[in-house]
């Protein structure tokens, strides 16, 4: 069963431009069945900010045959050893909407027993160039909305030139992601997601959009000198 993987890196500048611009490839990596390699920048950070261009703390998300390949290549690949040194969390697919090329989604989908556990949600759109401007008229709000959610224990968004838009979040419970996504949170304006769904869904922003809901497995290292992001796991790993 496959397995995904979540890095965050904080490289000198010149180890992250060229991991940017060299980017890990399935093709090289054994296991390896697809893997992003994007910027991060804060959630609902300014247009204008540096971190919408280039940031040295690189993201990668990765999808693995097995958790075997994943710890052979943070171990043996330049790359990888490079990676190995920031923090990262393995995670067990649950269940996606909508689309996205390149990793092999599962067809089957999983609910968790206990809505109390954790959960991590990644997004991934593939923007279309002329609403880009649109996107972040209407996403920024969501962005600040998830960033300043109680319920979330480490939230960032992430970007690959010329059109990758990425989010990641680590949930608490499940019920606290959900509540944002209906509108039921008790964060300010609470249906700013709902809105910008109604926007989407009367003219689409992407030319792909996914989002998915994995089940946390283990993490490790340490990312803003901070450990456990994950909390309240009941369900057994």
């Amino acid at each position: 069963m496959s397995i995904f993987s979540y890095h965050l890196v904080k490289l000198s500048f010149i180890s992250a431009l060229r991991m940017m611009f060299l980017p890990i490839k399935s093709k090289q990596v054994n296991g390896l069945i697809y893997a992003e390699t994007m910027s991060a920048m804060v959630l609902g950070s300014s247009v204008y900010s540096k971190s919408r261009f280039f940031n040295r703390e690189i993201v990668v998300f990765a999808q693995w045959e097995n958790e075997k390949y994943l710890d052979e290549f943070l171990q043996s690949n330049p790359k990888g050893k490079q990676i190995a040194k920031g923090w990262h969390i393995r995670l067990e697919y649950l269940r996606q909407w909508g689309k996205i090329s390149g990793f092999q989604i599962p067809n089957h989908e999983t609910e968790l027993e206990n809505e109390n556990n954790p959960v991590v949600a990644v997004t991934i759109a593939r923007m279309k160039y002329t609403q880009i401007p649109r996107f972040l008229r209407w996403g920024r709000p969501v962005e600040k909305q998830v960033r300043d959610d109680n319920g979330t224990t480490l939230s960032l968004a992430s970007i690959r030139y010329p059109n990758i838009i990425s989010t990641f979040s680590i949930w608490k419970t499940q019920k606290a992601m959900t509540d944002m996504v209906r509108g039921h949170s008790k964060t300010p304006q609470p249906k700013r997601h709902i809105n910008a769904m109604k926007e989407r869904d009367r003219k689409n922003f992407h030319f792909e959009f996914t989002t998915l809901r994995f089940r946390p497995l283990a993490e490790y290292g340490e990312w803003n000198d901070q450990k456990k992001y994950i909390q309240n796991q009941t369900e057994p790993i």
